[in-house]
């Protein structure tokens, strides 16, 4: 077996990218701390194709030199946009016909092995700071919530695993993406 080289893997260009369709999912980080995470949730939202992430209270912003390590240039690719509150990113996303959900433990939660994603729906998903987790202002909002089950001694993952497993999962399950994929709204 031999690895593909860089040239071999067909990947689109930046201007190719910001041309095609799109996963119909919103990233939205809530107070995000670490820089090297929102660097490598854009880098994993390029490689899903997803519409927009909003960047939402202390969530650091491009261009920063700590965001860009992990990103790989990600940040020129995707979408983006900041919010210095959460609620108002969340009120957009309403305004605009998104089921907004929490990825987070809580009550009543869905664990995500068991959701099934519409076709026909947009979705925005919301993963929250690395200490306190989603924020509570945005769990009163959200339409749902959605748990990656866990079975070790840890009570979560690291939110870019976690946003790498949820995005992942959409993907698959939304035929990856050959069929259900959107233009952004703006």
């Amino acid at each position: 077996m031999r690895k593909l080289k860089l040239d071999e893997l067909g990947r689109s260009s930046v201007e190719e990218y910001r041309q095609q369709k799109k996963l119909p999912i919103t990233v939205v980080l809530d107070s995000v701390r670490s820089m090297h995470n929102v660097g490598s949730i854009f880098r994993t939202c390029d490689g899903f194709a997803v519409e927009q992430i909003f960047l939402c209270g202390i969530t650091g912003q491009p261009p920063h030199r700590e965001i860009e390590k992990t990103a790989l240039g990600a940040t020129n690719s995707v979408n983006w946009r900041y919010f210095e509150d959460i609620k108002e990113a969340i009120a957009e996303l309403h305004q605009h016909s998104y089921q907004v959900i929490a990825v987070e433990q809580a009550e009543g939660s869905t664990q995500l092995n068991t959701f099934q994603p519409k076709a026909s729906e947009r979705y925005a998903l919301i993963f929250g700071n690395e200490v306190n987790g989603v924020s509570d202002e945005a769990m009163s909002l959200v339409d749902g919530c959605l748990e990656i089950p866990q079975f070790g001694t840890k009570h979560s993952f690291n939110i870019v695993v976690s946003a790498g497993i949820v995005l992942w999962d959409f993907f698959a399950k939304l035929n990856l993406g050959e069929t259900h994929i959107s233009q952004p709204y703006h």
